[in-house]
């Protein structure tokens, strides 16, 4: 899926998470830049071959908007970086493998689930009483961004190489590039828009109905 879809709908996703726990805007945008960063990062060899080598920046425009087997050519070694952080980031094993390592991390005991956490009276428990901290809901927008590229791509348009680096094969899956797909994501993104915002104030709208009645 393109860049601006992934992060659209971490951010729908994080959106609706929000009425149910507080969540810090500095976790929202981390789990926002988690949902666009794999698309971006493999940019950075490309980039710095610009900055501090022969490189142009009309190349780095070319390389990121280029279909396949449509890229301008790299120097091998700008080549070898770019292609392996793209599937490092669209690895599923590496994903999890980072997800274990920061499950096997130390907690504090604040950050450990509390049996004896209440609900708050706006009816959104604290995220500590789920056992969650401030690290796993950006991982979640990783996630988010090869779980969707699993099946939004296909073997003729950048396959996801979910199981790199066991292989740097992919699922054969639907082109997001495709028209009428296009169409359709953006057009339900754009409900889910117009649902949460017009479904904004509804959860203290009705708690006011019950007092008054």
């Amino acid at each position: 899926m393109d860049i601006l879809a992934h992060t659209l709908w971490a951010g729908a996703g994080i959106a609706l998470a929000r009425r149910r726990w507080p969540i810090a805007a500095s976790t929202v945008a981390w789990t926002l830049t988690l949902a666009a960063l794999p698309d971006v990062l493999h940019l950075l060899p490309i980039i710095g071959w610009w900055l501090v080598g022969d490189g142009s920046l009309a190349t780095v425009r070319a390389y990121a908007i280029a279909l396949p087997n449509q890229e301008p050519g790299l120097p091998p070694l700008v080549q070898l970086w770019s292609h392996h952080l793209h599937c490092v980031m669209h690895s599923a094993i590496v994903a999890g493998a980072v997800t274990a390592l920061l499950w096997a991390l130390p907690r504090s005991p604040a950050a450990r689930p509390s049996r004896s956490a209440s609900v708050s009276p706006g009816g959104r428990a604290p995220l500590r009483a789920a056992g969650w901290s401030s690290w796993w809901i950006p991982l979640l927008g990783w996630w988010s961004h090869i779980v969707v590229d699993v099946f939004t791509h296909s073997a003729e348009y950048y396959a996801a190489p979910v199981l790199y680096p066991i292989t740097e094969r992919g699922f054969d899956g639907l082109a997001w590039n495709t028209p009428w797909f296009m169409v359709l994501n953006y057009a339900a993104l754009a409900a889910a828009g117009a649902w949460l915002i017009g479904h904004r104030s509804a959860p203290r709208t009705a708690g006011l109905d019950r007092h008054l009645t």
